[in-house]
């Protein structure tokens, strides 16, 4: 493809020449007639010229301009046509001409004449900074380039090119004919040639000629810059414009994943053999050699050229991937020199790997089995990871130490004349630990640190909370790991059966509590956010794809090296218990073991506590979510979800007959939310996730302490799998009963009743649980659960929320709540000043006990006011009750 070598002639409106030579030039020039004018003023007083601005046609006629030429204090004149040119010629004044349309023959006419012109969104963004007129020897429209110095290449025609470095100068911005470091953004035409190379090289942006349009469109938007991320990624060429690729040796999912990652990264693909394909992309594994002679014009490469592009975010050079030259060693000098990051990173990454591997000496045993890849389900599945007595033999023997992270030992183990036991079980712990800190310090070194590097070609991979949420504390757990390791090899290296590997652990112990707890309790957190980033960000997914396929990992991927730290505690504990066994009764290092064994369950049981207690707290959240109109004072540290029960409501409270209910039973409180009628829209969580709409209301949220009595109702025909709870509020003299079906077959009923007894006895500090359930045939208390699902009961139902509606839409006085409240208080205290009747139940007004956020809430303390009295049809079923 032809490069823009070839230049127009000088006579061009615009010169495409290395345009630097002649800003240097203008500046010296500038410089030059400063010093004169600053010598010359010690001799004699020279005349000064004061910029004034002419403001053109159209130009004159806009408010908002004129208004910013008095903002910067500048003089300013008008003029109609050119015939008023000669009359505005004056020594003492330096004419700016403001032209709103750089297309006008006046604009012509100006240029020609070498004046100086500015555009209308000059003077305003220099109004609005607050900044002096700049300086140009050019025609000055807007500077929305300002400061940005472009290069050109592989364009062929040449009005096309002057038309584009035109508007470049219009906009601020500068032209190079050579590509180098000063250059900040490459305007490609192909995706061939030197400056292309160099340009992938250096990390410079390369950008479609639309960029350059699309600037121009936007030229009058103050504040606009078109070197800004969210613009300027609309138009950088994609890695694969103009190839044409082919998949050779992939499996069938393999092949159909690089084709939908070819067209999004801007290229087509054919099938094996086609005439028109650019590239074929091998498998080195799986290929041996070419079912065919391949064309000169074809770049034969493997699959690493397709993934570096990807992360590069330009199209990578093929001589260095080439896939018939795999096994000569000029090959694979280069391509082991081969980085895809910047220099100043090549240095940073060195560094940090020779740090990584003075820290992980090589040792006998491997960190990665020789085996097949782990299935997901087996390798990812962390349901009791920490529980030592589910943790599987296997996971303490490994395969092959990186050569990455491997370097010799500052001293052979020594290996006493009679190996015993301990000795062996002993050398296997520091082999599986220093196994242990390989795999973290790879996971550090070929993952974490290149993913946070400045400078990253094609900018960053991943952004720094994405990056945070994956690795956690790794380091940190390296840090600790690292320490234990060094102590343990010097006990190896210094051996004798009376020295102590239990105090190793019990000095760590507090680190282990601080740094694991954080990592395994978000490690879900941490699995979920690499397949999100992977699937929505290709430049992650070619990362890990190029870094998985390197020997230090294993053939393993990012999420089964993470979950390593999961599965190393329990493993540290079968080992310590396996020393324990071979260690004389008489050794003192036997009880300092049973210690470190304990300090570790305790470890894992802090683990295990705070990735429950995180569990919890998610749950309340989804709780408040789901729920519409769920109070807030339902999050608090101290609460807990315990159960969550789906039921129908069987009488006329809480909610209609017949409605669907369901129970979140907490530790402390009982929320009844029913579901709603009608669900429109979705909304957004704090975390910018959109999240289902609302699909329940709520009604109540009654702390346990309320709950007198659990009905435990009999089955009978007429009625099944039903309870009721005798609920006091404390602004009622009456109880209420609640009465329930359950409908969800997974919990039994016994063990629900049982577990709400035993909640409520808590909150009321009772150790006398099964007190509080009594059981009841459903004829004392008018419960049955017939024709629930009938097609008259249904009818019924919706009738009856008809009527409530016509009733409310056509109310014409509405009580107030608070008026309401006030007469049912008063109606309340005069009954309770009444002699109670005889057959009637006596009952006291109780305070609440409401342990809810401390703060008394009218949703906590008192039940909604549909709550209506039933006192006298419950008086003689609750009598002998309370």
């Amino acid at each position: 493809m032809a490069d823009d070598s070839v230049l127009p002639s000088p006579t061009e409106i615009t010169s495409l020449a290395d345009t630097s030579v002649f800003d240097s030039k203008v500046t010296e020039t500038s410089k030059e007639n400063l010093c004169m004018v600053s010598t010359s003023n010690v001799d004699e007083e020279m005349p000064q010229v004061e910029a004034r601005v002419v403001v053109v046609q159209e130009a004159g006629k806009q408010e908002e301009l004129l208004k910013a030429l008095k903002e910067i204090k500048v003089p300013c004149v008008k003029m109609d046509s050119m015939e008023e040119f000669g009359s505005l010629d004056s020594p003492e004044f330096e004419n700016i001409f403001v032209v709103t349309d750089f297309q006008k023959s006046v604009f012509n006419d100006l240029y020609k004449a070498d004046c100086r012109i500015v555009g209308p969104p000059v003077i305003l963004n220099c109004a609005q900074m607050g900044e002096p007129l700049p300086f140009s020897c050019r025609p000055l429209y807007c500077t929305s380039m300002l400061n940005l110095v472009l290069c050109f290449t592989g364009f062929r025609k040449k009005e096309e090119l002057v038309k584009l470095v035109t508007l470049v100068h219009h906009m601020g911005g500068v032209i190079r004919k050579e590509c180098n470091s000063k250059v900040t953004h490459l305007v490609a035409n192909c995706t061939q040639g030197e400056k292309f190379r160099v340009a992938v090289s250096l990390g410079t942006p390369i950008m479609r000629p639309e960029w350059i349009y699309e600037a121009w469109e936007r030229r009058n938007e103050q504040c606009f810059c078109a070197a800004d991320d969210d613009f300027r990624n609309e138009f950088k060429v994609p890695p694969f414009q103009d190839c044409i690729l082919s998949f050779l040796g992939f499996s069938d999912e393999e092949k159909h994943s690089m084709e939908e990652m070819t067209e999004m990264q801007g290229g087509t693909y054919l099938p094996v053999g086609d005439e028109r394909c650019t590239h074929l992309i091998v498998d080195e594994n799986t290929v041996k050699e070419l079912p065919f002679e391949p064309s000169k014009k074809l770049f034969v490469v493997k699959q690493e050229w397709f993934w570096g592009s990807i992360q590069m975010d330009a199209r990578a050079g093929e001589t260095m991937y080439l896939y018939e030259k795999a096994n000569t060693p000029e090959l694979k000098k280069s391509v082991s020199l081969l980085s895809l990051s910047t220099p100043n990173s090549n240095r940073k990454r060195r560094r940090l790997k020779e740090s990584l591997a003075q820290l992980s000496r090589e040792t006998d045993l491997s960190p990665f089995p020789p085996r097949k890849r782990p299935s997901a389900e087996h390798s990812l599945s962390i349901g009791s990871l920490l529980d030592i007595s589910n943790t599987p033999d296997s996971s303490i023997h490994y395969g092959e130490t990186p050569k990455s992270c491997a370097k010799s030992s500052r001293s052979s183990t020594p290996v006493p004349p009679k190996q015993s036991a301990r000795w062996q079980v002993a050398k296997e712990l520091y082999q599986t630990e220093s196994n242990y800190v390989n795999i973290l310090a790879t996971i550090i070194q070929l993952f974490q640190v290149p993913l946070e590097e400045e400078g990253q070609r094609g900018g960053p991979i991943l952004a720094p909370e994405e990056i945070k949420t994956i690795f956690g504390s790794i380091p940190d757990i390296f840090d600790v790991h690292m320490k234990i390791k060094d102590d343990l090899e010097d006990l190896i290296a210094n051996w004798d059966e009376s020295r102590s590997i239990g105090d190793i652990f019990l000095k760590y112990s507090k680190d282990l509590v601080k740094t694991y707890p954080p990592f395994v309790n978000f490690f879900e957190m941490s699995k979920e956010m690499i397949i999100k980033c992977e699937k929505q960000k290709p430049r992650f997914h070619a990362f890990l794809k190029i870094n998985q396929a390197k020997p230090e990992c294993g053939r393993q991927s990012l999420v089964e090296l993470l979950i390593r730290p999961v599965q190393r505690l329990p493993s540290v504990a079968l080992l310590l218990n396996d020393l324990k066994k071979h260690t004389a009764d008489e050794n003192p290092d036997k009880s300092t073991l049973e210690k470190a064994i304990g300090s570790l369950k305790e470890v894992m049981t802090h683990i295990n506590e705070d990735k429950r207690k995180t569990e919890a707290q998610k749950q309340i959240f989804d709780v408040v979510y789901e729920v519409d109109g769920c109070p807030a004072n339902l999050l608090s540290s101290h609460r807990s979800l315990i159960q969550r029960v789906e039921t129908v409501s069987l009488g006329e409270h809480p909610c209609d007959r017949g409605e669907q209910v369901t129970l979140f039973l907490f530790n402390d409180c009982l929320e009844i939310a029913r579901k709603r009628h009608k669900v429109i829209g979705t909304f957004r969580s704090p975390h910018d996730r959109t999240r289902p709409p609302a699909s329940l209301k709520h009604i109540h949220l009654m702390p346990l302490s309320q709950i007198k009595k659990v009905l435990d109702i009999r089955e009978t025909e007429d009625c099944h799998n039903a309870f009721a709870l005798l609920v006091r509020p404390p602004t009622e003299q009456a109880n209420v009963l609640l009465s329930f079906q359950m409908t969800s077959e997974e919990l039994p009923k016994e063990s629900w009743l049982k577990m709400l007894c035993r909640h409520v006895a808590n909150t009321i500090c009772k150790a006398d649980a099964e007190n509080l359930m009594y059981v009841t045939d459903p004829e004392s208390f008018e419960v049955n659960t017939k024709d629930m699902d009938s097609t008259l009961s249904r009818a019924s139902r919706a009738i009856k929320k008809t009527s409530k509606k016509v009733t409310r839409a056509f109310s014409f006085s509405k009580t107030p709540k608070r008026a309401l409240r006030m007469a049912l208080s008063s109606s309340h205290s005069s009954e309770g000043r009444s002699p109670p009747s005889s057959g009637k139940l006596a009952v006291s007004r109780l305070s609440s006990t409401s342990s809810l956020a401390g703060i008394p809430s009218p949703s906590l303390v008192s039940l909604p006011s549909f709550f209506e009295r039933r006192s006298h049809t419950l008086s003689r079923s609750t009598t002998h009750l309370i």
